[in-house]
């Protein structure tokens, strides 16, 4: 049976794009949704509670209507509702150790139109063994999928095709769990995949083979690839040899590789541009809170405008 998904919320407009967009997940996997808020009892009353509440029962009408709004929009949805008093992190993480998906939402845009990612996502990404997606504010369901038409109402915006799934690949580390996210995910929105791999080439020159002087004129030999011009047909072979057995399993799914030369941050933050959702994986289950994130992780936590799913892996 396949395990529920879990969206943490609080109450923000970033938090309740998560939860929308954990219900379409949920239908799309075909499973529950269990909506959690984590509450802490403040020593004095916390500023955000009004005046004729007590943090309980502020918490309580919290989680009361953002789950009204979900089933509102997802009525054949099965809804959970979780009110934990507790430090948020912690509460987090054992609310979705069983989960097939954590989702939160981010803390808003950023100047460059991406993730302000705060203290309580970056620690649960860092240290959570689920795979865990960021949803920024405005991320609706029209998002998820290409542009309409002039004359599409939007009722009728599901149906148009899903934005690409993009996934950011290490060839010295490929890695089941995090490949078959994306091509899973790629499969259930009916969508293609574009696999990003960058890659830095070697700066030197490639010395030119000394030819002999003889007085007959000899024959030209064979053009020398450059250094620069191989490693982009090793990294292309490797990526090939890498996906061959994930296109053999997902034959529906459509896929394009992208192998470029430079830095990995840039590329993959550009590839996920206009895509509907960016894969990317996080080394080391269960450290300590950000420590083997990584750079290209990091920044596309920080810059991409769409949902950013991290999944651990060994």
């Amino acid at each position: 049976m396949p395990h529920d998904i879990v969206v943490g919320i609080d109450g923000s407009a970033e938090g309740l794009a998560a939860a929308h967009w954990a219900a379409r997940e949920a239908q799309r996997r075909g499973t529950g949704l269990t909506v959690v808020h984590v509450w802490y009892r403040h020593p004095r009353p916390a500023p955000y509670v009004p005046l004729d509440s007590n943090e309980h029962d502020w918490a309580e009408q919290l989680l009361r209507e953002a789950v009204r709004g979900v089933r509102a929009a997802r009525p054949d949805l099965r809804i959970t509702e979780r009110l934990v008093c507790g430090a948020t992190v912690a509460s987090l993480l054992a609310a979705s150790a069983d989960a097939g998906l954590l989702v939160l939402g981010s803390r808003g845009l950023g100047a460059l139109g991406g993730f302000l990612t705060g203290s309580v996502s970056q620690r649960v990404v860092g240290r959570s063994t689920r795979p865990v997606v960021l949803v920024r504010a405005g991320r609706s369901a029209a998002g998820e999928h290409l542009p309409a038409t002039d004359g599409v109402a939007p009722e009728e915006v599901p149906g148009t095709p899903y934005r690409e799934v993009v996934l950011g690949l290490r060839t010295d580390r490929p890695c089941d769990e995090l490949i078959g996210f994306a091509f899973d995910a790629a499969c259930r929105r009916g969508t293609g995949l574009r696999v990003v791999h960058a890659f830095r080439s070697p700066s030197r020159p490639a010395p030119v083979p000394s030819v002999p002087l003889v007085s007959a004129a000899p024959e030209s030999p064979p053009p020398v690839p450059t250094p620069q011009a191989q490693a982009l047909a090793d990294e292309e072979r490797t990526v090939t040899a890498v996906l061959r057995p994930w296109r053999e399993k997902y034959p529906a799914v459509p896929v394009t590789e992208t192998v470029t030369e430079g830095r990995a941050t840039t590329v993959v933050v550009r590839a996920a541009r206009d895509a509907g959702l960016l894969v990317l994986g996080r080394h080391g289950i269960g450290h300590q809170a950000g420590a083997h994130t990584g750079p290209v992780t990091h920044a596309a936590l920080h810059h991409a405008g769409c949902a950013v799913a991290v999944v651990p892996h060994d």
